[in-house]
């Protein structure tokens, strides 16, 4: 029997409504399972991150230049990723002692999927700089506004920034384009 409409043509017993109502609870079940596992699957991932970042010094106790990258499993922190290519980020700067806060409220907010615009975000960056922090999220597909100002909304709250905060989105592809063009200039002393 290919599928639970085969096992009603064969059966002339009448009892059809019995066999749809066990086939639509067998079906709730697998569904059932299959969350649970996932949830399990989830919490676990979660453990293991939690356990692995507990001992990573904090954004804000480094000096200097630095950056953390954050990326889901098989995309590159670069502009040039197939998962990349196509979209861009929000960036944010932030002043000095925001950016352990910030970060740490970032990638649990990526974790638990609280951006809900399912595989688009990419990952997340916290550079560290001498006047400045900035934090940026990548995602996907730049064209999609919708889901570019759901990951804009989600972002202002998960971080709990100010209404007057500064927020840039800017497409990899000018990105591009803006380092070429630096790399480009010639100075002349």
């Amino acid at each position: 029997m290919n599928n639970k409409f085969d096992a009603l043509k064969d059966d002339d017993s009448g009892d059809h409504d019995q066999n749809e109502e066990n086939s639509t609870q067998k079906d709730g079940e697998k569904e059932k399972m299959e969350r649970d596992k996932s949830q399990s699957s989830s919490k676990r991932k979660v453990e293991q991150f939690w356990r692995f970042y507990s001992h990573m010094v904090r954004p804000g106790d480094l000096t200097g230049h630095s950056d953390f990258h954050l990326f889901k499993e098989g995309i590159k922190p670069m502009w040039e990723d197939d998962a990349n290519k196509n979209g861009g980020k929000w960036i944010i700067r932030l002043r000095k002692g925001l950016a352990s806060r910030c970060w740490e409220n970032l990638i649990l907010a990526m974790l638990g999927e609280q951006f809900m615009v399912g595989e688009e975000i990419c990952g997340a960056v916290v550079s560290v700089r001498f006047q400045e922090d900035i934090i940026s999220i990548w995602n996907k597909t730049a064209s999609d506004q919708a889901t570019t100002a759901r990951i804009r909304d989600t972002l202002r709250r998960v971080l709990n920034l100010p209404p007057n905060t500064i927020m840039e989105y800017k497409t990899h592809t000018d990105s591009i384009k803006d380092n070429s063009s630096f790399r480009n200039t010639k100075i002349t002393l």
